[in-house]
């Protein structure tokens, strides 16, 4: 055999030369199609030698020794709390929590590796609405919490509760020439003070144990929202003195806060007393006895149910549920009871977005209404999450789950025979409106069946089909993409967990992620429309649910374009007489298109499309299934029709 032959590679003697002579000449050569790799058969490298002589060398010794440290008491207080996860992008200034996770405690909690902050976060968000409960989140300084913040401000809108940390370096004389400097701060919580609900900076073990605890309290009492620590690096490094003086404070339960008796007593009066009283809700459902409550008092009073889909509220085939009947049923109604509602005037008034923007009533003037929940409790000044003021007869602070009970007591206790018989009449008369709105759906879907682009009606008719029999949970929904609500039997309270709050693009690939990974346990099957917008945000999550082998269906709702831009613009256009040819700059996102399936594959994930005839989606739900029921994520690129 020739060495030009030699299978084993070029020597490194050749090599030198060869490199002298090629100048630039060979980064002009690409490899041809044929030499290709497929994604599945690429292994990670070995460390390579300088890697190997470093972490075979023997460590320098410290002057100052340890056995333990002020990261491994951390850790200690994270075990009581029980937060399973720690989702992170590694960095300098919380490597000593991050090595005490590790190695104090076996990985406990569980560290998620993330490509980007914003992606650690929204998991923590979407995660937290499927498990009742946070994980932990941590970021390098003031460059991390700014890569964090618009997922925060996403939790906070949509008053999740998301545990958020941040490295920092507070004293000066302690920061290494350089980055230290520039990445740290005096006050990191300055950045997202106006959306978190509490936040600290601990300056001893035994401040963070308290405030640690406290944190982890704040976020999980209603009205729940993302809380902050700043820890500082040499808290987490040192050595712990005085380690016997150090107490880790009980958390104990948590009760969330009920409305006063006598005011839900005195809706009860006016609930009993209607003869067209309607209940509206948004994020009232925390835990699965949010949905059983409502539906209680709903049948109780044989009422109709406008759900804001916030949360998982109501049945979506209920016969009391008017979510996509609210006109003629606002119109109509004489109390109604509004619960954890965000934008309540929003559902009682149609805005018209013209040149002079205006607004009409669509509920009666004269209808009482009534409002139960935590939204007053937390507001802040600058940014206005909380919609316009609505005027109501009562406000009741409560909690909307917690209190249901004491209010349904209370409705109980006034309904006589007489008023029973006018309910049941009530509640047929509402049944058969709800039979003639679903089949009212299921015509309107069919239109454009056999069409391509394919109608996001029948994506998702064509997804239901083959999940309608699992155990499954719809954790993520793209803008405007009401199908599902319209077509799907959701009946249990992890089958929708609601939307991103603050609408912020880049929330729904990382939280359906999270909330994939909450589902995992309980071997449910996972399934989240997401559109191609969003998507280009933060691809990186792809990477988090290939490693970390989380099970989910993605499907790219792939419109080619920032579709509800594009006819902002339409309308922009239209309005100056100027006609619509140029709105599609700046607004789509084709030439080229992109290969969403291709993506994911780089990363590591089962995908297949772009999918353009519908008669192919069927096959490809059924491959992608089969890929998730496996245990591992699968993505599926579907060229849709705008909505």
């Amino acid at each position: 055999m020739s060495k030009s032959d030699n299978p084993r590679g070029m020597g490194r003697r050749n090599f030198l030369k060869g490199a002298a002579l090629a100048g630039t000449a060979a980064v002009a050569v690409a490899p041809t199609a044929e030499a290709a790799v497929p994604v599945a058969k690429l292994k990670a490298p070995g460390p390579g030698p300088r890697q190997i002589a470093v972490e075979t060398t023997a460590p320098v010794k410290d002057p100052a020794t340890q056995s333990s440290s002020g990261g491994d008491f951390m850790v200690d207080v994270f075990k009581t709390l029980d937060i399973e996860y720690l989702a992170m992008n590694c960095a300098s200034s919380f490597r000593g929590l991050h090595e005490a996770v590790l190695n104090h405690n076996n990985n406990k909690p569980e560290i998620l590796t993330c490509p980007h902050e914003e992606i650690a976060v929204a998991m923590g968000h979407g995660y937290a609405k499927i498990e009742g409960k946070p994980m932990a989140f941590i970021c390098h300084g003031v460059v991390g919490l700014q890569h964090a913040t618009m997922a925060m401000y996403n939790a906070w809108c949509d008053r999740a509760p998301v545990y958020c940390m941040g490295g920092n370096i507070v004293e000066a004389d302690k920061r290494m020439p350089g980055a230290e400097w520039v990445h740290s701060a005096i006050d990191i919580g300055a950045l997202t003070r106006d959306f978190t609900k509490w936040d600290d900076q601990p300056t001893s073990l035994q401040h963070f144990a308290e405030s640690a605890v406290r944190a982890y309290r704040v976020a999980m009492t209603p009205p729940m929202a993302p809380v902050l620590l700043s820890l500082d690096a040499e808290l987490q490094e040192n050595p712990i003195k005085d380690a016997e003086t150090l107490h880790i404070p009980k958390l104990g339960k948590m009760m969330a806060p009920v409305g006063d008796s006598g005011s839900l007593a005195e809706a009860a009066k006016l609930l009993v007393a209607a003869e067209n009283p309607v209940i509206i809700c948004d994020r009232l459902a925390r835990t699965p006895a949010g949905m059983e409550r409502l539906v209680e008092l709903a049948e109780t009073l044989q009422c109709a149910v406008i759900d804001n889909a916030g949360r998982m509220n109501f049945p979506s085939r209920h016969p009391l549920n008017m979510s996509f009947r609210r006109g003629p049923v606002l119109a109509q109604a004489d109390v109604i009871l509004a619960i954890e509602m965000n934008d309540l005037w929003g559902v009682l008034n149609q805005f018209s977005d013209r040149i002079e923007r205006s607004y009409r009533r669509v509920a009666k003037k004269d209808a009482k209404l009534v409002t139960l929940g935590t939204r007053d409790m937390l507001i802040r000044a600058n940014y206005q999450d909380f919609s316009r003021y609505q005027d109501v007869d009562l406000a009741i602070t409560g909690d909307g789950e917690a209190s249901l009970p004491a209010l349904t007591e209370q409705v109980k206790k006034l309904v006589d025979d007489g008023r029973k018989n006018a309910f049941e009449a009530r509640g047929k008369k509402l049944a058969a409106a709800r039979l003639a709105m679903m089949d009212q759906a299921r015509s309107e879907a069919t239109i454009g069946w056999d069409a391509s682009p394919i109608t996001t009606a029948r994506m998702c008719a064509e997804v239901y089909a083959q999940i309608k029999d699992e155990d499954w949970s719809l954790v993520g929904n793209a803008i405007r993409n009401v199908w599902p609500h319209r077509l799907w039997d959701m009946k249990k309270s992890y089958q929708w967990n609601g939307g991103a709050g603050g609408a912020g693009i880049g929330y729904n690939l990382p939280a359906s992620i999270g909330a994939a990974l909450a589902n995992k346990k309980h071997g449910r099957l996972t399934v989240a429309f997401g559109g191609d917008g969003d998507f280009n945000f933060v691809p990186g999550a792809l990477w988090t649910a290939a490693h970390h082998q989380i099970p989910i269906l993605y499907i790219v709702h792939n419109n080619r374009a920032y579709h509800q831009e594009l006819m902002y613009l339409q309308a922009m256009a239209a309005r100056h007489a100027r006609g619509i040819t140029n709105t599609r700059i700046g607004t789509t996102l084709t030439d080229p298109n992109i290969d969403y399936a291709t993506v994911a594959k780089g990363y590591g994930i089962y995908g297949e499309g772009p999918i353009t005839d519908p008669k192919d989606l069927a096959p490809a739900i059924k491959r992608a299934l089969a890929v998730v029921k496996s245990g591992a994520p699968a993505l599926i690129d579907v060229v849709t029709d705008p909505r």
